[in-house]
């Protein structure tokens, strides 16, 4: 079973998901359906969602408010990467131009409030009290996540665990939103519930994981973004953090520096001291620790075609090169 398996299997459910964001994008005031529309027709995997719809698939959901969730945690990613682009002042995203590079960081970060606004707008539509509580929660999470990793640039003494807090804020809490609000449709017990969480959770972990991985060992091409931007940004993530660990004080003083410093001056020697040590191995093998735990919550859930792609889109995760 491959990726292209499971986007065929959800085809019908993604497609009518698609719908959704389009209705819902709409506004009277041209410049936020021009932003909201660019952001989201510029490609994007569709994790987040598609976790929605195999979740709830799982345990049996049948009715039609699925559809409405996952556009809902599409447009908080969204949001949130809105956000991001300006904060981190990004200029390439999925090889295109990001919206703040394009429209300005005014009208972004406006954007990203208006597509906050319409998510909670529909998340009221569900009538689902447990379904708001799991978003609103997250939305504040994930809000968290960003500030930490704000404190965290440009610090060369972030530890492994200081960077993994900021992880499961910042990314993985949308994982586990996405995956838990598909059982809470499909009327899971609680166990089940907490069992789809955990599922999220390791998986959004580890699909960082791969991201930060990717920064220093992907192509600019693949990964749709220039690389090094993490270090331009002084974002000490995990390949930095463990050579640092495991290099000579000669090679940390490399990586310490760069991190202080920030922009791309300090790439090339970063590179070739991450090449020179086992940082990318090391992330692989935690990513790859992530998965095994992720697929070990749910293996007691009822076996179905759902949870077959629940398993493939966790493997995908750290065997993808974008």
């Amino acid at each position: 079973m491959s990726i292209e398996y499971i986007r065929s299997f959800i085809a019908q459910d993604m497609g009518i998901v698609d719908d959704v964001i389009r209705e819902k994008l709409h506004s009277q005031v041209l410049l936020i359906r021009q932003v909201s529309e660019y952001i989201i027709n510029s490609g994007g995997k569709r994790l987040r969602p598609a976790m929605v719809i195999l979740s709830a698939g799982a345990f049996g959901y049948r009715e039609k408010f699925h559809y409405n969730l996952a556009a809902v945690i599409e447009f908080i990613h969204t949001a949130t990467l809105l956000h991001d682009d300006v904060v981190d002042e990004s200029e390439l995203r999925r090889n295109k131009e990001t919206a703040n590079a394009l429209f300005g960081n005014a009208a972004s970060v406006l954007v990203g409030d208006f597509l906050y606004s319409r998510a909670f707008q529909m998340m009221v539509e569900v009538g689902n009290m447990r379904v708001m509580q799991v978003l609103a929660d997250a939305t504040n999470t994930i809000a968290e996540g960003e500030v930490l990793q704000l404190l965290n640039c440009r610090d060369p003494h972030v530890t492994e665990e200081n960077y993994l807090q900021v992880i499961r804020f910042k990314t993985a809490k949308l994982f586990e939103a996405a995956s838990r609000l598909g059982a809470i449709l499909g009327q899971a017990s609680p166990e089940e519930e907490e069992a789809m969480a955990a599922y999220g959770m390791h998986l959004g972990t580890a699909f960082q994981l791969i991201d930060d991985m990717l920064d220093y060992s992907g192509n600019n091409q693949d990964i749709g973004k220039n690389l090094g931007d993490d270090l331009a940004e002084g974002k000490p993530t995990l390949p930095l953090i463990h050579a640092m660990q495991v290099g000579t004080p000669e090679q940390a003083a490399i990586i310490r520096k760069a991190i202080e410093d920030g922009g791309k001056d300090g790439f090339q020697p970063v590179l070739n001291v991450i090449q020179q040590t086992t940082a990318l191995d090391y992330a692989k093998q935690c990513a790859e620790a992530e998965i095994a735990a992720a697929i070990a919550a749910i293996e007691s859930l009822p076996e179905s075609e759902n949870k077959k792609c629940l398993y493939q889109l966790a493997n995908f995760s750290v065997t993808r090169n974008h």
